[in-house]
């Protein structure tokens, strides 16, 4: 009789579960990577809108108002 010894290493689910987590790692990575590139672009957008609008200052309260809160 001859036996069957399995190869030495990862068995069929733990080749499984490390390709699984291999691509969720590039998914996370690649929506990571988005993510910081949209921050940046909305940033610089916000400063340049923030830099081309009017400084206002705020406006003071009057007596007519202060008295209704």
């Amino acid at each position: 009789m001859s036996s069957k010894k399995s190869a030495p290493g990862p068995s069929k689910s733990e080749t499984r579960a490390e390709q699984t987590t291999a691509i969720a790692n590039e998914i996370i990575g690649r929506e990571t990577s988005e993510r910081a590139e949209k921050t940046e672009r909305l940033r610089a957008a916000r400063l340049e809108r923030d830099a081309k609008a009017p400084e206002t200052t705020p406006r003071r309260k009057t007596k007519k108002s202060q008295e209704k809160t």
